[in-house]
């Protein structure tokens, strides 16, 4: 499957939003964390790094910013 890195991202999201929704207790949200879960694992195992699924993002600015 070429686009693992791809369906790592949309079942991370899914289960976020599932999390945001329902809860982390509720079945559809641990299901869609399981899911997630076993997507990254097949994207690592396809030789794609951590970093490729969680983008960083830019650290706040400090600028203006006092103390």
């Amino acid at each position: 499957m070429p686009h693992r890195i791809s369906a790592a991202r949309a079942a991370q999201r899914r289960a976020a939003r599932a999390a945001l929704h329902r809860g982390m207790t509720h079945p559809v949200t641990r299901m869609l964390l399981a899911a997630a879960a076993l997507a990254a694992a097949a994207a690592w195992e396809a030789g794609h790094r951590v970093i490729d699924l969680h983008h960083s993002a830019p650290a706040p600015s400090r600028k203006g910013r006092r103390g």
